[in-house]
């Protein structure tokens, strides 16, 4: 068994990436100070508590799962932009697309008596498709301490080039032991899973997921976040959350209306009334990035 290497937040992004790249999953430590994370449990917790577990084996019966989080939790939009983890993102995903967006947001608590999820892969969330790409980058922050009896994540270091078939032993897993405030960053090849809570407390964590731009988002943040919320978001966090083209010709609409009333194609920003300069299918320069490169 391989363990998970950990690092301190003033790492740089190439050599967190290495790993990134070689491990499939890391630690950075002591990312977040208490005040942060309380501030963010202030705003948080309140929709956590009213969360019913989940209804099947998969997902755990002894599991909450709280989304929407981009429209619920001031702090949850300070870590989707952070600037550390967005490089990272920028050195692991931009080989496949032409921007990335955000996949996932969800507060996962795991109550005691859970126990260990089914060991996974998440881009299986698109089938068995997707093997010759890296499709997407998880982050888990710890809102509580993450131990080996509370449900620690388990990971099989390494294990981003197994083949899907693979079955992961115990002696191939890490559990991914982190104080509050720390993040595990973990490959959607790798295999893991949430842990057993053997303790009497909640585990309790923030899944925060990137994704290429040219993928349907696990969480449908335009659902979640409709136009009249996302309007009033930071520029960077609407294009990350949807509001802007994947590429070229991809993510356009025609806005509804009566005829003549609006472009009849426009960009996903018309929506958040940006007005002009956002009509048609994309920019020259995301026409001319789609081109062959020699």
């Amino acid at each position: 068994m391989s363990e998970l290497k950990h690092f301190k937040k003033t790492d740089s992004i190439e050599k967190i990436t290495k790993t990134l790249k070689t491990d499939g999953a890391l630690v950075i430590d002591k990312f977040l100070n208490k005040k942060f994370v309380n501030q963010l449990r202030k705003e948080t917790d309140p929709y956590m508590e009213a969360t019913n577990n989940g209804q099947d084996g998969f997902g755990g019966r002894l599991t909450t799962r709280t989304g929407g989080l981009v429209s619920r939790s001031e702090k949850c939009r300070e870590l989707i932009e952070d600037k550390l983890i967005l490089g990272l993102c920028d050195e692991f995903l931009l080989d496949y697309c032409e921007r990335y967006q955000l996949h996932l947001t969800q507060i996962i608590r795991i109550r005691p008596g859970e126990k260990a999820q089914v060991i996974h892969r998440d881009r299986w969330a698109w089938g068995n498709h997707l093997s010759h790409v890296e499709p997407q980058l998880n982050t888990i922050w710890a809102l509580t301490d993450f131990t080996k009896t509370n449900g620690a994540t388990r990971v099989a270091v390494g294990s981003t080039k197994w083949e899907d078939r693979h079955e992961v032993t115990e002696s191939e897993i890490s559990k991914a032991e982190m104080s509050l405030g720390s993040v595990l960053l973990y490959s959607g090849s790798a295999f893991h899973s949430g842990g057993a809570n053997e303790s009497d407390e909640d585990r309790i964590g923030l899944n925060i997921t990137y994704t290429l731009g040219w993928l349907r988002q696990e969480e449908n943040q335009y659902l979640s976040t409709p136009p009249d919320l996302a309007k009033n978001l930071n520029p960077k966090l609407q294009k990350l959350i949807g509001y802007s083209m994947g590429q070229y010709a991809l993510g356009y609409f025609t806005p509804p209306g009566k005829p003549g009333e609006n472009p009849e194609i426009s960009t996903p920003e018309y929506a958040l009334g940006k007005g002009k300069g956002t009509e048609g299918m994309g920019t020259q320069e995301d026409l001319d990035r789609t081109k062959p490169k020699n």
